[in-house]
């Protein structure tokens, strides 16, 4: 399946079971281990739970079993990673502390190379 219709069916799939803020992360040319970071919020621990569940459940209809789901005993903060996309399904309290969306919106600093620490 295309990574646009795989990042559709997720965000619907969240948006379908009342996820809310749900934010899509455009992770190409940012880091190795995703293309796509969606991050969203659950109203409770249990809507966080039950959010992650809706997702796993809609990668295996499509066949897609390969998922590993992190953080479901707490359930204040559960990482369904499908591969080329990674979801990150929070309680509020807790998004608003690990502030996902400003360390990956803001552009990174480039690493200088030795030559230039060498020039300089």
């Amino acid at each position: 399946m295309p990574l646009s219709q795989l990042e559709a069916l997720i965000v619907r799939t969240l948006d379908d079971r009342k996820a809310e803020d749900i934010l899509n992360i455009n992770l190409t040319g940012k880091a190795d281990f995703a293309d796509r970071m969606i991050i969203c919020s659950g109203t409770s621990a249990r809507h966080v739970a039950s959010l992650a569940d809706y997702v796993v459940a809609a990668l295996k209809a499509l066949g897609l079993s390969q998922t590993t789901v992190e953080g479901k005993d707490a359930c204040d903060w559960v990482l369904v990673d499908a591969g080329d996309i990674v979801v990150h399904i929070f309680r509020p309290e807790i998004r608003r502390h690990y502030n996902l969306e400003k360390m990956w919106s803001v552009p990174m600093p480039e690493t200088p190379s030795r030559a230039d620490l060498v020039l300089a």
